[in-house]
């Protein structure tokens, strides 16, 4: 598996819409995932290690985000015929084994992966409040920095961050034929 890293921010960049059906067998939309401070986008799947290693720092990150206004959504782009582990009965196993507080969604025509622009699992990318972007890099150091969080701590207090946007790294989207 080739290990990817994301490409520089578009900042500014509007959300792309989208009206997608999570894990639970409900539909979600971009504005019903908002929050009223910003709003964090995941591109994951459940196969890839590199999320694996991420998942407990994904639920606790999103569980601080909540407190400060700002939501999370996880959307699988995967082809699962090729990666059936991916599946959306596979997806709503991992989410309720590791107590996702926030929608996991299936993107079945990668449609919302192409519109974002995401590469690879993870794929994270930080909102603000008028669901603009402002930060896409990588959840943390890998050690004890929260690069993610903090960024969207300095947005929320401040209407904007200057900390660094280190690009996440993880595995390739497996894109359909």
């Amino acid at each position: 598996m080739a290990l990817l890293s994301t490409p520089p921010a578009e900042i500014g960049m509007t959300a792309p819409d989208f009206e997608l059906p999570g894990c639970d067998n409900k539909i979600y939309t971009l504005e019903q995932c908002a929050g009223e401070n910003g709003l964090l986008v995941i591109f994951m799947c459940n196969h890839c290690p590199y999320v694996q290693r991420q998942l407990r720092q994904i639920v606790d990150t999103a569980e601080l985000l909540e407190k400060i206004g700002v939501n999370t959504v996880a959307i699988s782009s995967n082809d699962i015929q090729d990666y059936p582990e991916d599946s959306p009965e596979d997806m709503l196993h991992l989410a309720q084994n590791w107590g996702f507080t926030f929608p996991y969604l299936y993107d079945e025509t990668q449609a919302v992966a192409k519109a974002y622009g995401a590469v690879c699992t993870p794929d994270f990318f930080g909102f603000d409040k008028e669901l603009d972007l402002f930060y896409r890099g990588r959840l943390d150091d890998g050690e004890h920095a929260q690069e993610l969080f903090l960024a969207f701590e300095d947005m929320v207090r401040d209407g904007k961050t200057n900390r660094p946007q280190n690009p996440s790294m993880g595995c390739s989207i497996k894109w359909k034929d």
